[in-house]
C-alpha cells in the first residue's frame, strides 16, 4: 500500500512538472487544492492506463522497439498520455493534453522526472 501511494505521488509530481514545463498540457481547476486532487485523480489514470494497457502495448510493437533501438518508447509513452487525457476527459477531470508532439514532450519529461524520483524516493520492489 506505502508503496502504491509513493508512486501516486511521483505520478503526480511529475505530471505536475510536465504541466508546469509545456503551456499545451493543462490541467484546470479553482482553488489550488482542486488542482492537487484533480492532479492525484489523473496520476491516479495514468498508473492505471500503464498498468493495464502499456504491457499490452509493448508486447504488440516489440518488433518496433527492436528496429528502433528502444526509441519507440517515445511514442508509446506519448500514446499512455493521450489515452490519460482522453480518460480524464470521459470522467470530467480538468486534464488535457494537446497533439500527439505535446504529448510525447510530456512523455519524456514524465519519464526524466519518474526516474529521478525514482532514485530518490524508497521502493519496496
Amino acid at each position: 500500500m506505502v508503496n502504491f501511494l509513493v508512486k501516486t505521488i511521483a505520478n503526480a509530481a511529475a505530471l505536475a512538472v510536465a504541466v508546469w514545463v509545456i503551456g499545451d498540457i493543462t490541467l484546470t481547476g479553482g482553488s489550488v487544492a482542486g488542482k492537487t486532487l484533480t492532479l492525484i485523480i489523473v496520476a491516479l489514470i495514468f498508473g492505471l492506463v500503464n498498468v493495464l494497457v502499456k504491457p499490452v502495448v509493448r508486447l504488440l510493437t516489440l518488433p518496433l522497439f527492436i528496429l528502433t533501438l528502444g526509441l519507440f518508447t517515445l511514442v508509446v509513452n506519448a500514446l499512455m498520455l493521450l489515452l490519460t487525457s482522453w480518460v480524464a476527459d470521459k470522467l470530467d477531470v480538468n486534464f488535457h493534453v494537446q497533439g500527439f508532439w505535446t504529448a510525447v514532450l510530456g512523455g519524456l519529461i514524465i519519464s526524466i522526472v519518474s526516474w529521478v524520483l525514482h532514485l530518490l524516493l524508497p521502493d519496496r520492489d
